[in-house]
């Protein structure tokens, strides 16, 4: 298994794994995540699997760019674009409707999909070198505090895997915000690493 600092062989071994279809461990900007590139692996199934979580809650995506929306998402409102290019990369997950290049098995009961670009340079490189997102929930057995360091993680979880990366530094710890963007106007979901009063500021 591999464990080591992000060296070019760890980062291929993870880029080689999530190709296969295979769960992978790294890190973002708040938390460590575990995750599978979409489209490889048809569905997020064994996220829940290997989290001992409920099936069926949705997972987000983390993508490369604002742009994304676009790509993934289906009668997109320019706030929600506006958001983007405000706060990716960053703590804030925009939920959308689902687009025709979200498979079905990713969307929740009412057709939408959460987006999210990390400001993390390693959680960028791998979704750069897949050239797809990373269907991501954070790297804990469900019930468990999500791990802001790689020392954090949970043992048996970090055997579930091939590959977990890391990149030396502690995350924030604070999840994302979320905001709902299907309607006329954003509503906060769960309030994280951006407040209401950031959004609100935007005018």
């Amino acid at each position: 298994m591999e464990h080591d600092m992000p060296d070019e062989h760890n980062l291929t071994a993870a880029v080689a794994a999530l190709s296969a279809g295979q769960p992978v461990i790294f890190p973002t900007d708040t938390v460590y995540g575990l995750g599978v590139a979409v489209g490889v692996a048809e569905t997020p199934e064994i996220l829940y699997d290997i989290k001992e979580r409920d099936h069926g809650k949705p997972v987000a995506w983390l993508v490369a760019n604002p742009e994304a929306l676009a790509l993934y998402g289906a009668a997109v409102p320019e706030f929600a674009c506006v958001l983007a290019r405000t706060f990716w990369p960053g703590p804030l997950t925009l939920v959308v409707k689902a687009g025709a290049n979200v498979p079905g098995p990713f969307q929740s009961e009412s057709g939408t999909i959460a987006l999210r670009m990390p400001d993390n340079e390693l959680a960028l490189s791998l979704i750069g070198r897949l050239g797809v997102p990373l269907a991501t929930t954070s790297a804990n057995i469900s019930g468990q505090k999500p791990p802001r360091s790689f020392d954090e993680l949970d043992e048996v979880l970090l055997g579930r895997v091939q590959v977990a990366v890391r990149d030396g530094s502690e995350k924030s710890g604070v999840a994302s915000s979320v905001v709902d963007c299907t309607g006329d106007h954003p509503v906060m979901v769960r309030e994280g690493g951006v407040s209401i009063a950031d959004i609100q500021a935007l005018g």
